[in-house]
């Protein structure tokens, strides 16, 4: 990457992140804040933890790790903690919600080494964690990270559950000719998901990389337990919503559970009112996924 166009993404994601901080802070209630190791030490890995209330105090817990959304580019740590919560609240299921890098200055494979070594650092933890019940999810960039995760990163059958909601999974694909299953709403606009996708893969590096492109990736490498959620007005949907045709065709007995979120945004949970369609839609989706979890 010439520095003239690190400048170039530089000063565009700065930018939009100025834009997007003037929504206002994030607000997040972890139980805990952790630092988990990086194999770049000294640097560390900042984490939150939501102790669930259901699991045995006097045995290992199960686990869930999450990934946030971010277009890979964009600060948002912390925004999945009413997911998070509810998680810890309603299955044995711990949850520890990652900080991963994000892009221009960490660019592709940066935050999936940060997927990989805080999964390694929990699967060596076997007093503290149930490593045969380690489960993942993710949104928007976070869900394709943890379809990445669990299809290319890992062994099958490292992952109980993978639980995707409005998860990018095909990054090859040029955005100007995704559409959304319905018309209306907010899509993301084409030039700001070709914006992220030159900020997250840096020239030269191929977007149909596995650890890029879910959707390409073996059927049978996913997890026995797949949550898809989608959104109506998401011009991603489409293409994550194949992935889980693919993998429930693949394999019968696989439990793949898919609902696509009608008349919701991308990213519409993040902005629900309550009383609104999109918060019903909002509890019908991490109810989803509770109940995934609690299988």
């Amino acid at each position: 990457m010439s520095l003239l166009y690190y400048i170039y993404l530089k000063v565009a994601a700065t930018i939009l992140r100025a834009l997007v901080k003037l929504q206002g802070r994030i607000k997040s209630n972890p139980d805990q804040i952790c630092r988990l190791p990086s194999r770049d030490a000294p640097r560390t890995i900042k984490a939150h933890l939501y102790r669930s209330a259901l699991a045995s105090p006097t045995r290992p817990r199960p686990v869930l790790l999450n990934f946030h959304g971010s277009g890979f580019v964009i600060p948002a740590h912390g925004t999945d903690d009413a997911f998070c919560r509810q998680i810890s609240q309603q299955t044995a299921y711990s949850v520890l919600d990652i900080q991963y890098r994000l892009s221009p200055e960490h660019p592709f494979p940066a935050a999936v080494h940060d997927v990989e070594d805080v999964v390694k650092w929990v699967l060596a933890q076997p007093d503290e964690y149930d490593v045969s019940r380690v489960a993942i999810s993710g949104f928007s960039a976070g869900g394709n990270m943890a379809l990445v995760a669990c299809s290319a990163l890992f062994p099958v059958d490292t992952f109980r559950a993978v639980l995707a909601i409005y998860p990018s999974v095909a990054p090859f694909i040029d955005p100007a000719t995704l559409t959304a299953p319905e018309a209306g709403g907010w899509p993301l606009p084409t030039f700001l998901l070709r914006f992220f996708k030159k900020a997250y893969i840096p020239a030269g590096v191929d977007a149909r990389d596995l650890r890029i492109a879910p959707a390409l990736a073996d059927p049978a490498r996913f997890p026995r337990n797949v949550l898809v959620i989608t959104a109506g007005y998401d011009t991603l949907a489409k293409e994550a919503e194949k992935l889980a045709r693919k993998l429930a065709e693949e394999d019968s007995t696989r439990k793949v559970v898919h609902e696509r979120m009608e008349k919701c945004d991308h990213a519409w949970d993040k902005m629900a009112k309550r009383g609104t369609p999109q918060w019903e839609c909002k509890d019908r989706a991490y109810g989803l996924a509770v109940e995934m979890l609690q299988d």
